[in-house]
């Protein structure tokens, strides 16, 4: 029995247990959307967010290793391809958000929309905003969708004029992506505050969704290794961790400058964005994120020992999730105006409903294509300097 049939019944077994739990946290949620609609949608786009940074997280590392090769791209590239493919499922999901815009966003308010700017009246409305919904998604879906046609192709035939095409569409792709993200963030985030603007915020968004994908499929490639052993060496190990420590860096390095410049300016308009989100309790989880989501991770990081073993790099990696989920509760929440860190049941239900159902889709994309992708030309050099 090979071990990819050896896998196939777990990963059935993990999906049964992810679609039940995700649809009993789910039919939660609907219980509490009767009873307060307006928290309902404030968690649900907490929860969303939190999934749809890992599924696209995928999507730009699978784009990044299609440009740049390495060893470690082969460990985890159809883990990353499987997670781009649940962009289609995170598009329907993104219907609640649509029915509960006039709850998320005072600007579709007409008594607040009127205090707008004239540019801001254009940007912001509901047709505008839809329309760029549709945008966002159908940009991603395409990447995605020639991206992994290729792959398969690749893996039938071995053709290496797919590698080329792959390549070709992951440069243009990167910048696409980096500026719908963008966008997203503006759009999805920055204007539950519509009176607050930052030229960093969509970078900060793109490095949380790399690392918080970077994050996910080091724990899965962890949770396969009794089965099925995805690296051929400790050095690709080494190289996860690696770009795992860069995406650190530059988690925290986003977040400082971002912080330094408006500190810096002083302006009126901005200062209140920062006041609201270190003042009372939240000043205690920013700390915790200063300390969990960098200091301890990027020591750990440095040492080639964690690196090297797939069971402590994934320790750090999960840890990472865990503040990865507070992160993006630091940077919502306050929006809707609570005083500290108290999370709702709701809150919980959400993300892991709407998890529930992403890792349950992630799973069925998992089975339907070897783990390796042993037709790239490629990974042929990999195996030998393996050896």
């Amino acid at each position: 029995m090979t071990s990819h049939e050896l896998l196939e019944p777990k990963l059935n077994r993990a999906r049964a247990i992810a679609l039940v739990l995700g649809g009993i946290a789910l039919a939660l949620c609907a219980a509490g959307a009767m009873a307060n609609p307006t928290q309902f949608y404030r968690s649900y786009l907490f929860g969303y967010l939190y999934w749809i940074s890992v599924a696209l997280g995928c999507l730009a590392i699978v784009m990044l290793h299609h440009l740049v090769g390495g060893g470690w791209g082969f460990v985890i590239r159809r883990l990353l391809e499987s997670g781009s493919r649940t962009i289609l499922l995170l598009a329907i999901l993104f219907v609640p958000l649509i029915l509960g815009m006039s709850r998320l966003y005072s600007w579709t308010q007409p008594h607040v929309h009127a205090e707008e700017s004239s540019f801001a009246k254009v940007y912001l409305n509901p047709t505008f905003f839809l329309a760029r919904v549709a945008i966002y998604f159908g940009v991603w879906l395409l990447l995605s969708f020639f991206l992994n046609k290729w792959s398969a192709q690749q893996d039938r035939t071995g053709d290496p004029a797919m590698l080329r095409k792959m390549g070709a569409l992951s440069g243009p792709g990167i910048l696409i992506y980096a500026l719908t993200v963008t966008f997203a963030a503006v759009d999805w985030v920055l204007s539950l505050e519509p009176h607050w603007f930052s030229t960093i915020y969509g970078l900060l968004f793109i490095i949380i969704q790399a690392l918080a994908a970077m994050s996910f499929v080091v724990v899965v490639v962890m949770l396969l290794s009794d089965t099925v052993q995805l690296y051929h060496s400790p050095g690709q190990l080494n190289d996860l961790g690696s770009l795992l420590f860069t995406l650190v860096m530059l988690w925290a390095y986003m977040s400082f400058a971002q912080y330094l410049i408006i500190w810096s300016g002083n302006l009126q308009e901005e200062i209140p964005w920062y006041a609201k989100r270190t003042a009372g309790g939240w000043a205690y989880l920013a700390v915790t994120l200063m300390v969990f989501h960098f200091a301890v991770p990027f020591t750990l990081l440095l040492l080639r020992s964690v690196k090297r073993r797939v069971k402590v790099l994934a320790a750090v990696a999960s840890l990472l999730l865990v503040m990865s989920v507070a992160d993006l509760y630091w940077l919502v929440v306050p929006a809707f105006g609570q005083s500290g860190p108290r999370p709702h049941w709701m809150d919980i239900t959400a993300i892991a409903g709407i998890g529930g159902l992403w890792i349950a889709a992630f799973l069925s994309q998992l089975k339907r294509q070897p783990l390796l992708p042993l037709h790239d030309p490629r990974f042929e050099g990999v195996l030998a300097n393996a050896e």
